[in-house]
């Protein structure tokens, strides 16, 4: 299974063409899964201790190019939102540790927001992942509003908006 789905995930991603600035509402808003994941210090966070916040999910791998690409405007919108109830969790899916925190300190870009570590797949496993990057907004009540399948210019205005939006619900 976990073989599968990691094949389906990088065909997805290879294939990938550039993304419009937009998300997709997710019809009457199901449960997002609850999961416990450590971060690159070795924290736990759980989506669930997030409640009452709106939350961004991000699933990702080093080796997808439109994961990589997307990092850096995910910092900036993190920045632009700081302060405010929002949290982002970016879950690198299926890789070790070594390979992950060599990605983060390779970037140009100092990543702040916590990178999660799914070593199995088990967490994506659970959620409607469809290719990498698959990003989720999760909103105050825990629920999935939106979900965005490939790569996006997070700090683009019209996602922010989306996202403010969203908080203000």
């Amino acid at each position: 299974m976990r073989r599968a789905l990691a094949l389906a995930l990088w065909l997805a991603c290879a294939t990938a063409a550039a993304q419009p600035q937009t998300l997709t509402p997710l019809p009457d808003r199901p449960p997002a899964p609850d999961f416990a994941l450590v971060d690159a210090e070795g924290k736990e966070h759980r989506l669930s201790d997030y409640r009452g916040q709106v939350v961004l999910v991000n699933f990702w791998a080093t080796w997808c190019p439109p994961c990589r690409r997307e990092m850096p405007s995910m910092q900036r919108l993190w920045e632009a939102l700081r302060g405010t109830d929002f949290r982002m969790l970016a879950v690198d899916v299926g890789e070790d540790d070594e390979t992950v925190f060599s990605f983060i300190f390779a970037l140009d870009t100092a990543i702040e927001f916590p990178m999660l570590l799914d070593r199995d797949g088990k967490v994506t496993e659970r959620w409607p992942v469809i290719g990498l990057p698959t990003s989720f907004l999760v909103d105050r009540s825990g629920r999935l509003a939106y979900r965005a399948i490939g790569g996006r210019d997070w700090d683009d205005p019209a996602l922010v908006e989306s996202i403010r939006e969203l908080m203000a619900e």
